[in-house]
């Protein structure tokens, strides 16, 4: 299969939810129409992405749901329970250890670790925090292979090397740096501040992109 684009992927993701959404109400069928409709793309989009996954739907008939609802989950491996070990016990980690969408997709928080003596052994979520210095001991027993980080800039390349060499293969970065990983690892950074300059882009320029979009 050739490499898919991520945007591809986030836009498989916004399928799925919607899918779902349509399928508990008792949907039977949806278009490519309605898809590209629900998602903010267009038909010919939805057509495009699916077709790199084989043939779905019969044309004037639109796609079955449940079917598809199922191949999609398949398509982005949620078909199994992931373990996830989230490191950083601030506010960051706090949400994400509480957040229950992790479990409704899949996603099993294996462990949350800090290195502040007086929050060890405090619940977190489902989980107790458990010292940095047992991080790499759990990875390697639990096969935890996501890891979120959730600590300061200082430090964080350091944690991330030893994760690494502990066997997690996809790290979902919330550390205000740049970090590296080995090409066998699947790194995304969430930049609030970029995302934030982003949208405050979009406002300033809002003119301007009108004009462009014309």
């Amino acid at each position: 299969m050739k490499r898919i684009a991520d945007s591809t992927v986030r836009r498989l993701s916004m399928y799925l939810r919607y899918l779902e959404d349509l399928d508990t109400r008792g949907q039977h069928t949806a278009s490519s129409d309605e898809l590209a409709h629900l998602c903010g793309t267009t038909p010919a989009q939805v057509r495009k992405d699916l077709s790199f996954f084989g043939s779905f739907g019969k044309r004037g008939l639109g796609y079955p749901v449940h079917e598809l609802t199922a191949r999609l989950r398949e398509i982005l491996g949620l078909q199994r329970e992931w373990k996830v070990v989230i490191i950083g016990a601030g506010k960051i980690g706090a949400a994400l250890a509480n957040y229950r969408g992790f479990r409704q997709r899949g996603f099993s928080v294996a462990g949350v670790y800090d290195n502040d003596p007086s929050k060890i052994g405090q619940p977190w979520g489902e989980a107790v925090i458990r010292p940095m210095d047992a991080l790499v001991g759990d990875i390697s027993a639990d096969d935890a292979p996501i890891a979120v980080l959730a600590i300061p800039a200082d430090g964080a390349q350091a944690v991330v090397d030893r994760i690494v060499a502990a066997g997690v293969r996809a790290i979902l970065n919330f550390a205000p740096t740049q970090i590296t990983v080995p090409p066998h690892v699947n790194l995304k950074s969430v930049n609030m501040a970029m995302e934030l300059e982003g949208l405050s882009f979009a406002l300033t320029n809002a003119g301007y992109l009108d004009e462009g979009a014309a």
